[in-house]
Protein backbone atom coordinates (compact mmCIF):
# COMPACT_ATOMS: atom_id res chain seq x y z
CA UNK A 1 0.00 0.00 0.00
CA UNK A 2 2.99 2.39 1.07
CA UNK A 3 4.47 1.98 -2.47
CA UNK A 4 1.62 2.57 -4.25
CA UNK A 5 0.91 5.88 -2.50
CA UNK A 6 4.30 6.84 -3.49
CA UNK A 7 4.02 5.87 -6.93
CA UNK A 8 4.12 8.72 -9.45
CA UNK A 9 3.60 9.97 -13.36
CA UNK A 10 6.24 8.78 -15.07
CA UNK A 11 6.96 12.36 -16.51
CA UNK A 12 7.93 13.10 -12.72
CA UNK A 13 11.64 13.44 -12.40
CA UNK A 14 13.44 11.11 -9.55
CA UNK A 15 14.68 14.11 -7.57
CA UNK A 16 11.28 15.52 -7.30
CA UNK A 17 9.23 12.56 -5.90
CA UNK A 18 8.73 13.04 -2.39
CA UNK A 19 10.31 11.28 0.02
CA UNK A 20 9.02 7.90 2.06
CA UNK A 21 8.01 8.29 5.28
CA UNK A 22 11.15 8.11 7.70
CA UNK A 23 11.67 6.58 11.00
CA UNK A 24 10.49 8.01 13.62
CA UNK A 25 11.96 10.21 15.85
CA UNK A 26 12.27 9.46 19.35
CA UNK A 27 9.14 10.62 21.51
CA UNK A 28 10.97 12.81 23.72
CA UNK A 29 12.96 14.93 20.49
CA UNK A 30 9.43 15.14 18.66
CA UNK A 31 9.07 18.67 20.52
CA UNK A 32 12.12 20.62 19.78
CA UNK A 33 12.59 18.66 16.68
CA UNK A 34 9.20 19.94 15.05
CA UNK A 35 10.19 23.54 16.57
CA UNK A 36 13.33 23.71 14.54
CA UNK A 37 11.73 22.34 11.10
CA UNK A 38 8.80 24.64 11.57
CA UNK A 39 10.83 27.68 11.66
CA UNK A 40 13.54 26.64 9.06
CA UNK A 41 10.07 25.69 7.12
CA UNK A 42 8.90 29.69 7.66
CA UNK A 43 12.17 31.24 7.01
CA UNK A 44 13.07 29.24 3.67
CA UNK A 45 9.60 29.80 2.23
CA UNK A 46 9.49 33.51 3.14
CA UNK A 47 13.04 34.05 1.73
CA UNK A 48 12.70 31.98 -1.26
CA UNK A 49 9.01 34.07 -2.19
CA UNK A 50 11.45 36.83 -1.72
CA UNK A 51 13.90 35.70 -4.28
CA UNK A 52 11.03 34.84 -6.86
CA UNK A 53 9.49 37.98 -6.21
CA UNK A 54 12.98 39.68 -7.23
CA UNK A 55 12.90 37.75 -10.42
CA UNK A 56 8.87 38.45 -11.29
CA UNK A 57 9.44 42.63 -10.68
CA UNK A 58 13.24 43.30 -12.72
CA UNK A 59 11.72 43.81 -15.81
CA UNK A 60 8.97 45.75 -14.77
CA UNK A 61 11.28 47.74 -12.73
CA UNK A 62 13.51 48.07 -15.96
CA UNK A 63 11.47 48.41 -18.66
CA UNK A 64 12.57 52.19 -19.10
CA UNK A 65 16.07 51.74 -19.22
CA UNK A 66 14.80 48.10 -21.25
CA UNK A 67 12.85 51.13 -24.23
CA UNK A 68 15.52 52.98 -24.31
CA UNK A 69 18.43 50.59 -24.80
CA UNK A 70 16.17 48.49 -27.72
CA UNK A 71 14.17 50.93 -28.98
CA UNK A 72 11.05 49.11 -27.24
CA UNK A 73 7.66 50.93 -27.62
CA UNK A 74 5.27 51.09 -24.47
CA UNK A 75 3.10 48.73 -26.04
CA UNK A 76 5.54 45.74 -26.39
CA UNK A 77 6.34 46.30 -22.87
CA UNK A 78 2.42 46.21 -22.20
CA UNK A 79 2.92 43.08 -24.25
CA UNK A 80 5.32 41.34 -22.33
CA UNK A 81 3.91 42.32 -19.21
CA UNK A 82 0.23 41.07 -19.99
CA UNK A 83 1.88 38.00 -21.62
CA UNK A 84 3.62 37.35 -18.35
CA UNK A 85 0.39 37.49 -16.51
CA UNK A 86 -1.50 35.54 -18.59
CA UNK A 87 0.95 32.51 -18.64
CA UNK A 88 1.47 32.86 -14.99
CA UNK A 89 -2.31 32.43 -14.12
CA UNK A 90 -2.71 29.95 -16.31
CA UNK A 91 0.91 28.10 -15.54
CA UNK A 92 0.00 28.34 -11.77
CA UNK A 93 -3.27 25.92 -12.24
CA UNK A 94 -1.19 22.90 -13.39
CA UNK A 95 2.19 24.10 -11.18
CA UNK A 96 -0.28 23.56 -8.34
CA UNK A 97 -1.14 20.28 -9.04
CA UNK A 98 2.61 19.27 -9.50
CA UNK A 99 3.68 20.88 -6.30
CA UNK A 100 1.05 18.51 -4.40
CA UNK A 101 2.70 15.53 -6.11
CA UNK A 102 6.34 16.71 -5.44
CA UNK A 103 9.26 16.74 -2.97
CA UNK A 104 7.71 20.93 -2.19
CA UNK A 105 11.20 21.57 -1.02
CA UNK A 106 13.29 20.55 -4.00
CA UNK A 107 9.79 21.76 -6.38
CA UNK A 108 10.47 25.46 -4.76
CA UNK A 109 13.97 25.88 -4.99
CA UNK A 110 13.90 24.21 -8.51
CA UNK A 111 11.41 26.89 -9.73
CA UNK A 112 13.54 29.81 -8.37
CA UNK A 113 16.83 28.58 -10.07
CA UNK A 114 15.20 28.00 -13.79
CA UNK A 115 13.60 31.63 -12.92
CA UNK A 116 17.29 32.85 -11.82
CA UNK A 117 18.78 31.25 -15.77
CA UNK A 118 15.65 32.48 -17.96
CA UNK A 119 16.20 35.94 -16.32
CA UNK A 120 19.66 35.99 -16.97
CA UNK A 121 19.63 35.19 -20.63
CA UNK A 122 16.87 38.46 -20.69
CA UNK A 123 19.85 40.18 -20.00
CA UNK A 124 22.05 39.02 -23.19
CA UNK A 125 19.25 39.62 -25.78
CA UNK A 126 17.74 42.83 -27.16
CA UNK A 127 15.27 40.72 -29.39
CA UNK A 128 11.96 41.24 -28.37
CA UNK A 129 10.64 38.13 -29.82
CA UNK A 130 13.41 36.56 -27.71
CA UNK A 131 12.62 38.30 -24.54
CA UNK A 132 8.78 37.36 -25.29
CA UNK A 133 9.19 33.88 -25.21
CA UNK A 134 11.63 34.09 -22.29
CA UNK A 135 9.03 36.24 -20.17
CA UNK A 136 7.03 33.44 -20.90
CA UNK A 137 9.13 30.68 -19.40
CA UNK A 138 9.54 32.57 -16.37
CA UNK A 139 6.18 32.90 -15.88
CA UNK A 140 5.93 29.32 -15.76
CA UNK A 141 8.95 29.01 -13.45
CA UNK A 142 7.38 31.46 -11.43
CA UNK A 143 4.08 29.81 -10.80
CA UNK A 144 6.14 27.20 -8.67
CA UNK A 145 6.58 29.73 -6.28
CA UNK A 146 3.32 30.16 -4.49
CA UNK A 147 1.75 26.60 -4.43
CA UNK A 148 4.54 24.80 -2.72
CA UNK A 149 4.94 27.80 -0.48
CA UNK A 150 1.11 27.48 0.81
CA UNK A 151 1.74 23.54 0.57
CA UNK A 152 4.47 23.74 2.76
CA UNK A 153 2.85 25.97 5.43
CA UNK A 154 -0.58 24.15 5.35
CA UNK A 155 1.28 20.78 6.62
CA UNK A 156 3.53 22.62 9.12
CA UNK A 157 1.58 24.60 10.93
CA UNK A 158 -1.61 24.18 12.82
CA UNK A 159 -5.26 26.09 12.35
CA UNK A 160 -4.07 27.71 15.91
CA UNK A 161 -0.72 28.70 14.58
CA UNK A 162 -1.72 28.83 10.75
CA UNK A 163 -2.82 32.60 10.25
CA UNK A 164 0.14 33.98 11.57
CA UNK A 165 2.40 32.11 9.61
CA UNK A 166 0.53 32.58 6.72
CA UNK A 167 0.65 35.95 6.89
CA UNK A 168 4.21 36.47 7.74
CA UNK A 169 4.58 34.58 4.42
CA UNK A 170 2.07 36.63 2.82
CA UNK A 171 4.28 40.02 3.70
CA UNK A 172 7.39 38.43 1.94
CA UNK A 173 6.44 39.67 -1.38
CA UNK A 174 6.93 43.42 0.04
CA UNK A 175 10.64 42.50 0.81
CA UNK A 176 10.73 41.15 -2.55
CA UNK A 177 10.11 44.15 -4.09
CA UNK A 178 12.37 46.58 -1.95
CA UNK A 179 15.36 43.69 -2.79
CA UNK A 180 14.48 44.19 -6.10
CA UNK A 181 15.29 47.69 -6.43
CA UNK A 182 17.96 47.46 -4.01
CA UNK A 183 19.74 44.99 -6.58
CA UNK A 184 19.39 47.35 -9.68
CA UNK A 185 20.26 50.14 -7.58
CA UNK A 186 23.62 48.11 -6.46
CA UNK A 187 24.20 46.65 -9.97
CA UNK A 188 23.42 50.53 -11.50
CA UNK A 189 25.85 51.87 -8.95
CA UNK A 190 28.74 49.01 -9.39
CA UNK A 191 27.98 48.62 -12.99
CA UNK A 192 27.50 52.00 -14.33
CA UNK A 193 23.70 51.07 -15.32
CA UNK A 194 24.70 48.25 -17.14
CA UNK A 195 21.64 46.00 -18.45
CA UNK A 196 23.40 42.97 -18.28
CA UNK A 197 24.91 43.59 -14.93
CA UNK A 198 21.42 44.60 -13.86
CA UNK A 199 19.48 40.94 -14.75
CA UNK A 200 23.07 38.79 -13.87
CA UNK A 201 23.18 40.51 -10.29
CA UNK A 202 19.34 40.00 -9.63
CA UNK A 203 20.00 36.37 -10.78
CA UNK A 204 22.86 35.69 -8.77
CA UNK A 205 21.14 37.33 -5.40
CA UNK A 206 17.81 34.62 -6.19
CA UNK A 207 19.64 32.00 -6.80
CA UNK A 208 22.09 31.94 -3.40
CA UNK A 209 19.13 32.53 -1.83
CA UNK A 210 17.33 29.25 -3.51
CA UNK A 211 20.80 27.30 -1.96
CA UNK A 212 20.86 28.47 1.12
CA UNK A 213 17.08 28.06 1.92
CA UNK A 214 17.26 24.71 0.17
CA UNK A 215 19.66 23.64 3.22
CA UNK A 216 17.43 24.78 6.00
CA UNK A 217 14.11 23.37 4.61
CA UNK A 218 12.04 20.57 5.44
CA UNK A 219 9.78 18.33 3.21
CA UNK A 220 6.86 17.12 4.51
CA UNK A 221 6.79 16.43 8.59
CA UNK A 222 6.72 12.37 7.93
CA UNK A 223 9.37 12.87 5.74
CA UNK A 224 11.52 13.79 8.85
CA UNK A 225 10.39 11.03 10.96
CA UNK A 226 7.65 13.07 12.65
CA UNK A 227 4.09 12.98 13.41
CA UNK A 228 1.88 14.45 10.63
CA UNK A 229 0.65 18.32 12.07
CA UNK A 230 -2.61 17.09 12.95
CA UNK A 231 -1.43 14.02 15.23
CA UNK A 232 1.17 16.55 16.58
CA UNK A 233 -0.90 19.37 17.51
CA UNK A 234 -4.06 17.28 18.79
CA UNK A 235 -6.30 18.98 16.21
CA UNK A 236 -7.54 17.77 12.67
CA UNK A 237 -9.35 19.91 10.66
CA UNK A 238 -12.34 19.10 8.39
CA UNK A 239 -14.01 20.07 4.82
CA UNK A 240 -17.42 21.12 4.45
CA UNK A 241 -18.66 17.83 4.48
CA UNK A 242 -17.13 17.44 7.60
CA UNK A 243 -14.14 14.40 6.47
CA UNK A 244 -10.97 15.20 7.54
CA UNK A 245 -8.09 17.07 5.49
CA UNK A 246 -4.55 15.46 7.01
CA UNK A 247 -3.83 13.09 4.33
CA UNK A 248 0.01 13.85 2.95
CA UNK A 249 -0.36 12.02 -0.28
CA UNK A 250 -3.06 10.63 -2.30
CA UNK A 251 -2.85 8.02 -5.02
CA UNK A 252 -5.69 9.94 -7.14
CA UNK A 253 -5.32 10.90 -10.12
CA UNK A 254 -4.81 14.52 -10.44
CA UNK A 255 -8.50 14.12 -12.91
CA UNK A 256 -9.73 12.68 -9.86
CA UNK A 257 -8.18 15.95 -7.45
CA UNK A 258 -9.66 18.67 -9.31
CA UNK A 259 -13.45 17.46 -10.02
CA UNK A 260 -13.72 15.52 -6.33
CA UNK A 261 -11.87 17.77 -4.20
CA UNK A 262 -11.79 21.71 -6.39
CA UNK A 263 -14.63 21.73 -8.73
CA UNK A 264 -17.38 20.11 -6.49
CA UNK A 265 -16.06 22.31 -3.65
CA UNK A 266 -18.65 24.92 -2.91
CA UNK A 267 -16.31 26.80 -0.23
CA UNK A 268 -13.21 26.50 -2.80
CA UNK A 269 -15.35 28.57 -5.46
CA UNK A 270 -16.42 30.86 -3.48
CA UNK A 271 -13.59 31.76 -2.08
CA UNK A 272 -11.40 31.65 -5.37
CA UNK A 273 -14.20 34.44 -6.43
CA UNK A 274 -13.78 36.30 -3.51
CA UNK A 275 -10.16 36.59 -3.91
CA UNK A 276 -10.76 37.42 -8.04
CA UNK A 277 -13.25 40.13 -6.73
CA UNK A 278 -10.33 42.05 -4.01
CA UNK A 279 -7.96 41.23 -7.00
CA UNK A 280 -9.93 43.71 -8.78
CA UNK A 281 -9.74 46.15 -6.04
CA UNK A 282 -6.25 45.40 -5.81
CA UNK A 283 -5.05 46.27 -9.04
CA UNK A 284 -7.29 48.86 -9.85
CA UNK A 285 -6.38 50.75 -7.33
CA UNK A 286 -2.13 50.41 -7.20
CA UNK A 287 -1.76 50.30 -11.18
CA UNK A 288 -3.57 53.71 -11.45
CA UNK A 289 -2.44 55.71 -8.92
CA UNK A 290 0.19 57.20 -10.78
CA UNK A 291 -2.27 58.82 -13.35
CA UNK A 292 -5.35 58.95 -10.92
CA UNK A 293 -3.67 60.84 -8.37
CA UNK A 294 -2.50 63.46 -10.72
CA UNK A 295 -6.19 64.14 -11.47
CA UNK A 296 -6.38 65.18 -8.11
CA UNK A 297 -3.51 67.86 -8.15
CA UNK A 298 -0.22 65.90 -7.13
CA UNK A 299 2.58 65.85 -8.92
CA UNK A 300 3.46 63.02 -11.17
CA UNK A 301 6.50 62.16 -9.54
CA UNK A 302 4.95 62.32 -5.81
CA UNK A 303 2.06 60.25 -7.30
CA UNK A 304 4.88 56.96 -8.21
CA UNK A 305 5.72 57.17 -4.20
CA UNK A 306 2.33 56.43 -3.50
CA UNK A 307 2.53 52.77 -4.48
CA UNK A 308 5.30 52.50 -2.73
CA UNK A 309 3.00 53.85 0.29
CA UNK A 310 0.31 51.46 -0.57
CA UNK A 311 2.46 47.91 -0.19
CA UNK A 312 5.04 48.79 2.08
CA UNK A 313 1.76 49.78 4.62
CA UNK A 314 0.55 46.31 4.26
CA UNK A 315 3.22 44.36 5.85
CA UNK A 316 2.12 45.38 9.81
CA UNK A 317 -1.86 45.42 8.92
CA UNK A 318 -1.49 41.82 6.97
CA UNK A 319 0.75 40.40 9.67
CA UNK A 320 -1.97 41.69 12.62
CA UNK A 321 -4.95 40.43 11.01
CA UNK A 322 -3.40 37.24 10.54
CA UNK A 323 -2.50 37.05 14.04
CA UNK A 324 -6.74 37.91 15.06
CA UNK A 325 -7.59 35.24 12.95
CA UNK A 326 -6.14 32.83 14.79
CA UNK A 327 -6.58 34.71 18.28
CA UNK A 328 -10.52 34.01 17.13
CA UNK A 329 -9.73 30.21 16.27
CA UNK A 330 -9.57 29.91 12.86
CA UNK A 331 -12.72 32.43 11.79
CA UNK A 332 -10.93 34.32 8.86
CA UNK A 333 -13.75 35.01 6.78
CA UNK A 334 -15.33 37.17 9.55
CA UNK A 335 -12.27 39.14 9.10
CA UNK A 336 -11.79 39.63 6.06
CA UNK A 337 -15.55 40.41 5.88
CA UNK A 338 -14.92 43.23 8.92
CA UNK A 339 -11.80 44.65 6.05
CA UNK A 340 -13.88 44.40 3.35
CA UNK A 341 -16.13 46.84 5.10
CA UNK A 342 -13.53 49.10 6.63
CA UNK A 343 -12.29 48.98 2.82
CA UNK A 344 -15.37 50.12 1.16
CA UNK A 345 -15.51 52.85 3.34
CA UNK A 346 -11.95 54.38 2.58
CA UNK A 347 -12.40 53.59 -1.15
CA UNK A 348 -15.32 55.64 -1.15
CA UNK A 349 -13.23 58.73 0.72
CA UNK A 350 -10.39 57.91 -1.56
CA UNK A 351 -12.24 58.51 -4.93
CA UNK A 352 -14.59 61.59 -3.32
CA UNK A 353 -11.40 63.38 -1.52
CA UNK A 354 -9.83 65.93 -2.96
CA UNK A 355 -7.61 66.26 0.19
CA UNK A 356 -4.23 65.09 -0.52
CA UNK A 357 -3.56 64.71 3.55
CA UNK A 358 -6.63 62.61 3.30
CA UNK A 359 -6.06 60.87 0.27
CA UNK A 360 -2.86 59.65 1.47
CA UNK A 361 -3.78 58.35 4.75
CA UNK A 362 -6.25 56.49 3.01
CA UNK A 363 -4.12 54.79 0.64
CA UNK A 364 -1.98 53.96 3.47
CA UNK A 365 -4.98 52.52 5.45
CA UNK A 366 -5.67 50.64 2.01
CA UNK A 367 -3.21 48.60 2.14
CA UNK A 368 -3.61 46.89 4.94
CA UNK A 369 -7.35 46.40 4.46
CA UNK A 370 -6.79 45.59 0.99
CA UNK A 371 -3.69 42.88 1.55
CA UNK A 372 -5.14 40.70 4.82
CA UNK A 373 -7.85 39.75 2.61
CA UNK A 374 -5.85 38.86 -0.02
CA UNK A 375 -3.69 36.94 2.17
CA UNK A 376 -6.48 35.41 4.32
CA UNK A 377 -8.26 34.00 1.20
CA UNK A 378 -5.22 32.54 0.04
CA UNK A 379 -4.98 30.36 3.44
CA UNK A 380 -9.24 29.76 3.17
CA UNK A 381 -8.87 27.90 0.29
CA UNK A 382 -5.98 26.07 1.42
CA UNK A 383 -7.73 24.89 4.87
CA UNK A 384 -11.18 24.22 2.54
CA UNK A 385 -9.18 20.87 0.77
CA UNK A 386 -7.34 17.45 2.03
CA UNK A 387 -3.78 18.56 2.47
CA UNK A 388 -2.44 16.53 -0.59
CA UNK A 389 -4.59 19.16 -2.88
CA UNK A 390 -3.31 22.13 -1.17
CA UNK A 391 -1.07 23.01 -4.23
CA UNK A 392 -3.82 22.49 -6.84
CA UNK A 393 -6.27 25.04 -4.75
CA UNK A 394 -3.46 27.50 -4.69
CA UNK A 395 -3.01 26.96 -8.61
CA UNK A 396 -6.65 27.33 -8.98
CA UNK A 397 -7.06 30.31 -7.37
CA UNK A 398 -4.24 31.71 -8.86
CA UNK A 399 -6.00 31.53 -12.16
CA UNK A 400 -8.96 33.38 -11.52
CA UNK A 401 -6.65 36.12 -10.24
CA UNK A 402 -4.21 36.75 -13.10
CA UNK A 403 -7.12 35.98 -15.96
CA UNK A 404 -9.62 37.79 -14.56
CA UNK A 405 -8.89 39.80 -11.89
CA UNK A 406 -5.86 41.57 -12.99
CA UNK A 407 -7.13 42.05 -16.45
CA UNK A 408 -10.16 43.14 -15.54
CA UNK A 409 -8.34 45.44 -13.65
CA UNK A 410 -5.87 46.88 -15.65
CA UNK A 411 -7.26 46.47 -19.23
CA UNK A 412 -10.68 46.71 -18.77
CA UNK A 413 -10.42 49.56 -15.97
CA UNK A 414 -7.78 51.29 -18.49
CA UNK A 415 -10.69 50.87 -21.50
CA UNK A 416 -13.46 51.95 -19.84
CA UNK A 417 -11.75 54.90 -18.50
CA UNK A 418 -10.91 56.36 -22.08
CA UNK A 419 -14.18 56.10 -22.46
CA UNK A 420 -16.13 57.60 -19.51
CA UNK A 421 -13.56 58.80 -17.45
CA UNK A 422 -12.08 58.47 -14.33
CA UNK A 423 -15.38 57.41 -12.24
CA UNK A 424 -15.62 54.07 -14.05
CA UNK A 425 -12.91 52.93 -12.36
CA UNK A 426 -14.43 53.60 -8.83
CA UNK A 427 -17.43 52.22 -10.13
CA UNK A 428 -15.72 48.93 -11.09
CA UNK A 429 -14.03 48.83 -7.91
CA UNK A 430 -17.36 49.20 -6.18
CA UNK A 431 -18.99 46.57 -8.00
CA UNK A 432 -16.16 44.34 -6.71
CA UNK A 433 -16.25 45.36 -3.48
CA UNK A 434 -19.83 44.26 -3.03
CA UNK A 435 -19.32 40.67 -4.88
CA UNK A 436 -16.51 40.16 -2.49
CA UNK A 437 -18.80 41.17 0.23
CA UNK A 438 -21.66 39.19 -0.43
CA UNK A 439 -19.66 36.35 -0.86
CA UNK A 440 -17.55 36.69 2.48
CA UNK A 441 -20.83 36.83 4.34
CA UNK A 442 -21.84 33.24 2.93
CA UNK A 443 -18.03 32.13 3.75
CA UNK A 444 -19.20 33.17 7.48
CA UNK A 445 -21.37 30.88 8.20
CA UNK A 446 -19.91 28.33 6.36
CA UNK A 447 -16.83 28.77 8.24
CA UNK A 448 -18.75 28.51 11.35
CA UNK A 449 -20.64 25.38 10.40
CA UNK A 450 -17.36 23.80 9.67
CA UNK A 451 -15.60 24.91 12.42
CA UNK A 452 -18.36 23.39 14.66
CA UNK A 453 -17.82 19.69 12.44
CA UNK A 454 -14.09 20.22 13.73
CA UNK A 455 -15.05 20.81 17.94
CA UNK A 456 -17.24 17.71 17.51
CA UNK A 457 -14.04 16.13 16.06
CA UNK A 458 -11.14 17.50 18.72
CA UNK A 459 -13.96 17.04 21.66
Amino acid sequence: MEQKMFKEDNLMLEFLKPLPNAKKVAAEKIGPEYKKRQLGVLVATCFSYIGYYVIRLIFTTEQVPLMKAYGFTLGQVGFILSTFGIGYGVSKLFMGALADKSNTKRFLALGLYLSCFFNLLVGFTSNYYVILFLMLFIAVTQSMGAPACQRQISLWYSKKHRGTAFAIWASAHNAGAFLCVASVQLATFLFSGSLIAVFTTASVISAVIATLMLLINTDRPESAGLPNIADYSGYSEVDEHGKLTNQELTNKSFREIFVQDILLNKVVWAVTLTSMSIYVIRYGVMSWIPSYLPTKGFTVEWAKWFIGIFELSAVPGVILMGMLSDFIQGRRSLVCLICSLGMVACLITYFTSNNHLIITIMLFILGSLIYAPLALVGLMVNEAVPNYAVGLSTGFMGFFQYVFGETMATALIGNLVDKFGWSAESITIYAASALAIILLVYLVFKERQILKMEFKVNK
